[in-house]
């Protein structure tokens, strides 16, 4: 029996470390290693050891056997990656346990006896921010004080994560670890730009990281887009994982149908937290006020607004599969471009459109409204279709969208933008408008000796949970290559007295 990764796979790559026979690829230092939606487990190598399951920190990795029905096509897509070509050789399959390869010995230039131990302060507990604090902690004798503007640590994970993705939030478990650990201190509700500067958290530390994310959504610039009822999809993510900053009243399902400009997973975890049975929600880390509200509902029809085509939707495979299976929900593609079904029944097994192949094509009457029996739910994808309009005049009536030969209105009370998070400026550092990130070099903040950045406020918002680990890697160890050469500031304040001072302040 071998194993299979599936959806929740957050390419941390922990599993790859733990594999006897080095059959999950890609793996670190391989070409397409950051690149792909997940990691593969290849069943021709496999050895049934379950290593990797117990490592896996999402609970992504199962026996193939005994995966789900929802689940069971993940065992056919593992072995797929294999089997294209230009994808890994298949080693170890014909030839036993294949260890991994050991090159020339490299021996590692900065060691913890290179320099004193460190006081470094890590803003932000999200992901970015606790893979440098592990970094940290694993291979220093640094202490670390976390900072986190909230009263509850976890990012992301805790306010960003779709509250039905049980598995990927239990990571957070894995963080939460380090909340305890001996050298750390950690200080919640305490905002670095209003209850202490950058310049006295830096006065009280050898180094400052800040892991602060992209706390703000990417705006339209379109007419009527400020009109109640239409909103960021960041919002209402915050809404149903009850981020203390939005108000459990702030969102409201009166309207039968909603348009979601996007078609990302941010997007789809919004469209499948609205299509789906609320009762199934029970159970879930959603918010109380969100699952009464959701109870409630009169939503019957979600619009997922693409811009380019099938072959380009922004979503992973993963979640769109996960879509696919939802139960009580119908998927429709609207048919009403027809580049929309050319590009779909012309993807080739690996491409995108491919997986809209199975789902219903018609050209949907907007006029007429969803089901009026309220026995199902559905999701539409509108492909090479962008929105020019929100009208209304107290509130959103409809969207005016291109698309075809022309150009529509889609009847709607709700519109949420789902096109993308964007970083905010942060008090005292430098600040990139166009990229909406702070100016760095190799995670070293321009400007400011001492201060650095990782995760989404260093490269934008790209790349999942994972992607993290190796951010914060490059960006620790420019830490402590500048701490070995002595480019630190020496702080002027202690541990104690950065105790008292952010007592005193929050």
């Amino acid at each position: 029996m071998t194993f299979a990764i599936t959806q929740n796979c957050c390419t941390d790559a922990a599993c790859v470390a733990v594999c006897p026979v080095n059959c999950i690829h890609p793996a670190p230092g391989e070409r397409d290693f950051g690149a792909t939606e997940m990691l593969y487990i290849d069943p021709a190598a496999c050895i049934d050891c379950g290593a990797c399951a117990d490592a896996c920190p999402v609970d992504a990795v199962h026996p193939a056997e005994e995966l789900p029905r929802a689940q069971q096509q993940y065992a056919g897509i593992n072995a797929a990656y294999f089997e294209r070509s230009g994808q890994p050789e298949r080693q170890g399959a014909d030839h036993g346990p294949n260890f991994h390869a050991w090159g020339t010995p490299e021996f590692e230039r900065v060691l913890p006896a290179d320099f004193a131990p460190l006081r470094v302060a890590v803003v932000g507990t999200g992901p970015a921010g606790m893979y440098a604090a592990e970094d940290l902690l694993l291979h220093t004798r640094s202490d670390v004080t976390l900072v986190d503007r909230l009263p509850a640590p976890g990012g992301l994970i805790r306010y960003g994560v779709a509250p039905d993705h049980l598995a990927t939030k239990r990571i957070g478990e894995t963080f939460a670890r380090l909340h305890t650990h001996p050298r750390v201190r950690m200080h919640l509700g305490l905002d670095v730009g209003t209850h202490v500067t950058a310049a006295e958290l830096a006065a009280h530390h050898d180094a400052v990281i800040y892991a602060v994310g992209a706390a703000t959504d990417r705006r339209l610039g379109i007419p009527g887009e400020d009109l109640p009822g239409s909103i960021a999809a960041t919002g209402f993510v915050a809404w149903y994982n009850a981020h203390p900053e939005v108000a459990p009243d702030a969102v409201a399902l009166s309207a039968d149908r909603v348009v979601v400009v996007g078609n990302g997973n941010v997007a789809l975890d919004v469209a499948r937290i609205l299509a789906r049975d609320p009762g199934s929600l029970t159970g879930t880390a959603v918010a109380g006020h969100a699952l009464e509200e959701l109870r409630r509902s009169k939503v019957r029809e979600v619009v997922l607004l693409g811009r380019r085509g099938p072959e380009h939707a922004a979503c992973t495979g993963t979640e769109l599969l996960a879509l696919k299976n939802l139960p009580g929900v119908d998927l429709v593609v609207d048919d009403h471009d027809p580049r929309v079904g050319a590009a779909i029944d012309a993807a080739g097994a690996a491409g995108k459109a491919a997986l809209f192949r199975d789902v219903p094509r018609e050209a949907v009457d907007w006029s007429a409204p969803p089901d009026p029996s309220g026995r199902r739910r559905r999701i539409v994808f509108r492909f090479h279709s962008e929105p020019l309009e929100m009208r209304g005049d107290e509130n959103l009536r409809a969207v005016r969208v291109t698309g075809g030969a022309g150009e529509r209105e889609i009847p709607a009370g709700l519109a949420l933008r789902a096109i993308g998070y964007r970083g905010v400026p942060q008090s005292g550092l430098p600040f990139d408008e166009d990229s909406g990130t702070v100016p760095h070099e190799r995670g070293r903040v321009t400007g400011l000796p001492g201060t650095y950045v990782v995760g989404w406020i260093k490269r934008g918002p790209s790349g999942g949970i994972g992607a993290n680990r190796r951010c914060a890697a490059e960006t620790v160890g420019t830490l402590l290559a500048d701490a070995v050469a002595g480019r630190l500031p020496a702080p002027t304040g202690g541990a104690r007295a950065f105790r008292r001072l952010a007592r005193r302040r929050r």
